[in-house]
């Protein structure tokens, strides 16, 4: 390990008169101030581990790269010269300087830094994210979470091909070398506009089937749950119309164009009543399964989980 001093921006090398610095070496630096304080190459290297020849060639390299004598025999014993009396001074505030860069380093190895890019769908971006990504931000200042929306089936493809590094979809999902994690089940609800006479008393296939219904557009997972909820009973209704994004169905719905069946989640304030039977929908989280898991994506995989508490 060593440390360059500041020098011209192709050599890297401090000249002053006659007298040229290239780089100092940490451990040469150490094995002289040990020499000094043993009074011993020998005992010197028992402390380092090194033999004799070994720490008297890194003093060797040292006087030869500072072009002055810094050690000398007196009294069968080893003692500094005045110039490496000078170096002792020095080495000591570079001790310090090398502490303080280590201690600021560990501060950045410490911290939650860098960029994570997240799929998911419209309605869990809109009603399930905003949180999260605020609660991430406050917590981990330095972690960008970068969003992209799309179906079930366009994320997964993404996190396949590992353009983005993780995904929050509705479940079932397929894939090649994908590792995939049940998060949380959000049930559906039926809305109606406000004004809608005569409801019926339950939400079934059958009483929903002969209504006006806006759907959620064709080939998405959402929509695949619903056409299957009313065909095990042998419904298969007809949309007035077909809406790639469930805040749209809900003003279509607000607007008296008919009903629909959203995620529960997507409610805000809007009334939803449950259907008969029951009719959920797992999200879970997409990763393939030989991505490195970051700190920075490990945060963002626990604020997932976090979700389902």
């Amino acid at each position: 390990m060593s440390v360059p001093h500041v020098g011209g921006p192709a050599s890297g090398i401090l000249q002053k008169g006659n007298f040229v610095v290239g780089k100092l070496n940490l451990d040469q630096l150490q094995t002289f101030a040990l020499v000094a304080r043993q009074g011993s190459f020998s005992a010197a290297g028992d402390v380092l581990g090194l033999t004799q020849p070994a720490v008297s060639l890194q003093i060797r390299q040292l006087e030869q790269r500072l072009q002055v004598r810094l050690l000398e025999r007196v009294a069968r014993r080893v003692r500094p010269t005045s110039a490496g009396e000078a170096l002792l001074e020095h080495i000591s505030h570079i001790n310090a300087a090398v502490d303080n860069a280590l201690s600021a380093m560990a501060g950045h190895a410490q911290e939650i830094a860098g960029t994570v890019t997240l799929g998911t769908g419209a309605t869990a971006c809109i009603h399930l994210l905003p949180t999260l990504l605020r609660e991430l931000k406050q917590a981990y200042p330095l972690l960008n979470v970068g969003v992209r929306t799309g179906n079930t089936d366009d994320m997964v493809k993404a996190v396949e091909e590992n353009r983005i590094d993780i995904a929050l979809v509705t479940f079932p999902a397929n894939g090649r070398s994908l590792q995939l994690t049940p998060l949380l089940q959000d049930e559906f609800a039926v809305i109606f506009p406000a004004d809608s006479p005569d409801l019926p008393a339950t939400f079934t296939p059958q009483t929903l089937g002969a209504l006006p219904w806006v759907a959620f557009e064709s080939g998405s997972s959402t929509r695949r749950l619903i056409d299957g909820w009313f065909l095990s009973a042998g419904v298969k209704p007809a949309p007035v119309m077909e809406l790639g994004s469930i805040e749209a169905i809900k003003e279509m719905v607000a607007a008296g164009l008919g009903y629909s069946i959203v995620p529960r989640m997507a409610l805000s304030g809007t009334r939803g009543d449950s259907l008969a039977p029951a009719l959920e929908r797992t999200l879970g989280i997409v990763l393939r399964q030989d991505k490195p898991l970051s700190r920075a994506l490990q945060k963002v995989i626990a604020s997932l989980h976090a979700l389902k508490k």
